[in-house]
C-alpha cells in the first residue's frame, strides 16, 4: 500500500508540473475569484500612448488587455508563516487568441500602503499593459507583502527571499486564474522588475531556477534599475535621491525580519522620527509628497535629510562593515554570485540619482563577468534620456538651477523606467 500510495503521489506530482501546477499547491491558490476590472481596447491604449509618446517606444496596440485583480496564498517573511498578496494580471484578448509567455513583474516603490496595481489608471499598470500585454504577452504583477489587499502586518521591504516568494506565487496565481479569465499561456516565463521590482525580479529569476527548476521554463530575465548591491551601497560616503524614505524602510523592515539591527529605534534614528518610524513605512494615507509637506519625514537635500533622520554613528557602523548587523543584514540581501541559466538583461540609466549603476548595476555586470557567466547583457540608457529629456539635448550641470532639480528629480521615476521597459520587451521578442 505505502508502495502504490508514493507510485500515486509522484504520478500526480509529475502531472501538476506538466500541467504547469505548483510545487506547492497552497501557494499561489486564490483567495477571491479573479475579477475582470476593465477591459482596454487597442483604441484606447494607442490613443494614449499617443499622446505621451509611449508610443514611439511601445509601438501600437495589437490587443485588447484585461484587467485582473488577483488576491492569493504566499508566505510571509519568517518561517511558518503564510500570508497573502494582491496584484494584477493583464491578459490579452480582442485579436489576439494565441498562447501567450508570462511576464512577472515586479514593480517599483510605494509608500502608500493602499496602492494597487489592479487598477487600469495607476501608471505603472498602463506602462505594463501597452509595453507587454498590448503585445501579446500576459503579464501578471505583485502589490507585494503588506500592500493593499495583504494582511501581513509589514512590508519586508528589499529582503531577496519573501520578494522571490510574492513574485514566485503570482506566476502561481495566474495559472491558476487563467481558464476563469480567458487567458491561454504557453508556458515560457520571463522575470522583470524596476527599482525595487528590479531586486524582487533578480531575487524571484534566481530562486525559481534554483529551486522550481521542472515548475518554471524560465526563458529570460529583464532586471531594471535595481539595487543588487545592498551592502555596497551602505558603504556609499553620499546618500542618494530619496533616502529619507527608501533607508529608514530597509532599516526598520530587516529589523522586523532579522532583528539585533537596533536595541530601540533612537539608536538609529534621531528625534521626533524614532517615537514612529517603526510604522511609518507604507503609510496607509501618506504620499511621497505629504510625508514631506507634513514634516512627517524631513526634506532638503538627500545629506540634509539623512543627516535629520539617521544617528550619525549608526550609519558611520554601517559604513565600516565587518559585522556590524545592517550591514550584515544588507550581506544577506546581496544578489552577486549566482549564475542565471536564461538569459539575462541588465539596465540603467548612468545619471540615475536614486540607484546608481555604478553601485549596483556595474558591480553586478562585474561579477558576471568574473564569473565567466557569459549570458548577461547590461545596457546604459542614459543618452536616451539626455536627448530625450535634457535641456539642449544633455543633462544639466548647475546644481543650484531649476532645471537640474527637475531633470534629476524626474530621472528614476519617470525617464527611465519606459526606455529600460522597452529594452526588456526587446529581449522577450527575442525568446518568447
Amino acid at each position: 500500500m505505502n508502495a502504490l500510495r508514493l507510485t500515486s503521489l509522484a504520478a500526480a506530482a509529475a502531472l501538476l508540473v506538466a500541467c504547469g501546477g505548483s510545487d506547492d499547491p497552497v501557494r499561489g491558490e486564490l483567495i477571491d475569484p479573479p475579477a475582470v476590472v476593465t477591459t482596454l481596447t487597442a483604441a484606447q491604449i494607442d490613443a494614449t500612448t499617443a499622446a505621451s509618446g509611449l508610443q514611439a517606444l511601445s509601438g501600437k496596440a495589437k490587443c485588447d488587455v484585461k484587467v485582473v485583480a488577483l488576491n492569493y496564498r504566499t508566505p510571509g517573511a519568517k518561517a511558518g508563516e503564510m500570508s497573502n498578496a494582491s496584484g494584477v494580471m493583464l491578459v490579452p484578448a480582442g485579436a489576439c487568441s494565441t498562447a501567450a509567455p508570462l511576464v512577472a513583474n515586479a514593480r517599483g516603490t510605494e509608500v502608500l500602503k493602499t496602492r494597487t496595481l489592479a487598477n487600469p489608471q495607476d501608471a505603472e499598470t498602463f506602462l505594463l499593459a501597452a509595453m507587454y500585454a498590448a503585445q501579446g504577452y500576459a503579464v501578471v504583477a505583485t502589490d507585494y507583502l503588506g500592500y493593499a489587499k495583504s494582511t501581513y502586518s509589514f512590508h519586508p521591504y528589499l529582503h531577496a527571499d519573501s520578494q522571490a516568494t510574492t513574485v514566485i506565487d503570482s506566476i502561481r496565481a495566474a495559472r491558476n486564474a487563467a481558464d476563469t479569465v480567458g487567458a491561454k499561456l504557453s508556458g515560457k516565463v520571463m522575470f522583470t522588475g524596476y527599482s525595487q521590482g528590479g531586486h524582487a525580479s533578480m531575487s524571484a529569476h534566481r530562486a525559481a531556477e534554483r529551486d522550481y527548476g521542472t515548475e518554471f521554463n524560465v526563458v529570460a530575465g529583464a532586471h531594471l534599475a535595481g539595487p543588487y548591491n545592498m551592502s555596497g551601497s551602505f558603504q556609499v560616503p553620499d546618500a542618494v535621491a530619496g533616502f529619507q524614505y527608501f533607508v529608514p524602510m530597509i532599516v526598520t523592515s530587516w529589523q522586523k525580519v532579522y532583528g539585533g539591527l537596533y536595541a530601540t529605534p533612537s539608536e538609529a534614528f534621531k528625534a521626533p522620527y524614532a517615537s514612529y518610524i517603526e510604522n511609518l513605512l507604507p503609510n496607509p494615507t501618506l504620499t511621497y509628497t505629504t510625508l514631506l509637506t507634513t514634516g512627517t519625514l524631513p526634506g532638503g537635500t538627500p545629506n540634509q535629510a539623512r543627516d535629520a533622520l539617521f544617528q550619525s554613528a549608526y550609519l558611520a557602523g554601517a559604513q565600516q562593515g565587518g559585522n556590524n548587523p545592517l550591514f550584515q543584514a544588507a550581506k544577506k540581501n546581496d544578489l552577486l554570485g549566482w549564475t542565471p541559466k536564461a538569459r539575462v538583461l541588465l539596465c540603467g540609466g548612468a545619471g540615475d540619482p536614486t540607484v546608481p549603476p555604478a553601485v549596483h548595476q556595474q558591480v553586478m555586470k562585474a561579477d558576471f563577468d568574473r564569473r565567466g557567466v557569459t549570458n548577461v547583457t547590461s545596457v546604459d540608457v542614459d543618452a536616451a534620456i539626455q536627448a530625450a529629456f535634457g535641456p539642449g539635448g544633455k543633462a544639466p550641470t548647475d546644481p543650484t538651477s531649476a532645471a537640474f532639480a527637475a531633470y534629476y528629480g524626474s530621472y528614476h521615476g519617470t525617464y527611465e523606467p519606459p526606455l529600460c521597459h522597452a529594452q526588456a520587451r526587446g529581449l522577450f521578442d527575442l525568446v518568447k
